[in-house]
């Protein structure tokens, strides 16, 4: 008998042990970030930080959302989609985008410091400085999430009569808003768990953009399907989510650098970097192709020419573009012959047409993603160089807009 009462307490203890080491399930999950928020510069109405009804604070005078939201911490191997719907308000112009991440358990942030409950870094090199770019003491950079370039006036202009003769024959109409998704599954770890996530973009209006965020979450069905744990250090971000970030216009005089830990035990090591050239009219950085060259240690991990040639794609997002008339011979059916003819004729190029720097009015910007497999634990040095950047002048606002995190497994 006490044998038996023996089996059976080991027995129940083992079953417990089961059942207690079974990953959480948590199912799909939905978290709806901002819904229908506009985003806007009125410096004058948005000076008080603290959060609104719906939870969100507003900081660089409306231009910045941010917003306190619970995510799971998810035990099954869960794929992460970023979903943005952007309209404009009466902003018609191309503006840049980002959707970002604070990173966890850090009292240096963008919103303690426009609480001017701390500061940022102070940065070695003043002339170029790199302040709220890069790591300091008790500070790392922004994460972000997903890069987006707003179109010409999608929304706010799609019905306008004044518009109406700029669209093509080949689009039926004119968007009524743009809609992008990214997979973010990699940055899970900055995600989970309370975490403030914010979205900038940069108008100067005060129509501004209607824009929603939503995070998707997509949990594996098979329970046996264990997250793989992953790690991310922030090594640089560039975007003036407030304005004492800097950092964008350096490439024309320096590399911009910066040192990181990698830990004892990281396993398939991969950075990530995003890029987009701005400014300087047709002649400069965000018309004309410049080399980004990545390094680690001083050594080249990556080189590569960001551009894009295909923004007509993104034609039916830009009611508000600037129009010219172009000549071109194009070969055509005559309707009575049935036979190809040739005739000059003038075409419609839009601005939001011309080829840029990695990015298209209405596009979101994928990060590249660089395996780093020789690299060993301990200290490091990155680097971003732009050999050919050019400089800031008069009316020529040249610049580049970059960030990089790397991502490791545990």
């Amino acid at each position: 008998m006490n044998r038996i009462l023996l089996w059976s307490i080991l027995l129940l203890a083992v079953l417990g042990l089961c059942n207690c080491s079974q990953p959480n399930q948590f199912g799909d999950q939905e978290v709806v970030v901002f819904d229908h928020e506009f985003i806007q510069f009125k410096p004058n109405d948005f000076k008080d930080l603290s959060p609104d009804t719906k939870g969100t604070i507003r900081l660089a005078g409306g231009r910045v959302l941010l917003k306190k939201v619970s995510v799971p911490n998810f035990d099954l191997t869960t794929k992460v989609t970023a979903k943005v719907i952007l309209a404009s308000a009466g902003d018609r112009w191309d503006k840049s985008g980002s959707l970002f991440v604070l990173p966890k358990e850090q009292v240096t942030n963008i919103l303690s410091i426009a609480k001017k409950e701390a500061k940022f870094p102070e940065a070695k090199d003043k002339k170029h400085s790199t302040v709220g770019a890069v790591a300091g003491e008790n500070y790392k950079p922004t994460v972000e999430l997903l890069r987006f370039m707003t179109p010409f006036g999608v929304g706010a202009y799609s019905d306008s009569v004044t518009f109406r003769h700029r669209k093509p024959v080949y689009i039926p109409h004119w968007e009524k808003d743009v809609r992008w998704e990214e997979d973010i599954t990699q940055l899970i770890s900055t995600i989970e768990g309370e975490v403030w996530i914010g979205v900038w973009v940069d108008t100067w209006t005060k129509e501004g953009y209607v824009i929603d965020v939503k995070l998707q979450f997509e949990e594996s069905k098979i329970v046996q399907d264990v997250q793989q744990q992953t790690e991310v250090i922030s090594l640089v971000n560039v975007v003036p989510y407030v304005g004492d970030i800097k950092g964008a216009s350096i490439f024309a005089h320096n590399d911009l650098k910066t040192k990181f830990t990698l830990p004892q035990g990281a396993k398939n090591v991969r950075l990530y970097y995003t890029t987009t050239g701005h400014g300087g009219h047709s002649g400069g950085d965000e018309f004309v192709k410049q080399e980004n060259i990545l390094k680690v240690d001083g050594e080249s991990v990556f080189k590569f020419t960001p551009w894009r040639d295909d923004c007509a794609q993104f034609r039916r997002f830009n009611p508000g573009t600037g129009v010219w008339l172009i000549k071109d011979t194009a070969q055509y059916i005559d309707w009575k012959t049935w036979k190809y003819k040739h005739k000059v004729i003038e075409e419609r190029l839009g601005s939001s047409d011309l080829s840029r720097s990695n990015w298209c009015p209405g596009s979101k910007v994928s990060p590249v993603m660089v395996p780093l497999k020789d690299i060993k634990a301990g200290k490091h040095t990155f680097a971003i160089s732009i050999p050919n950047a050019q400089p800031v002048a008069k009316g020529e606002m040249n610049h580049w807009l970059v960030a990089a995190y790397i991502v490791y497994d545990k």
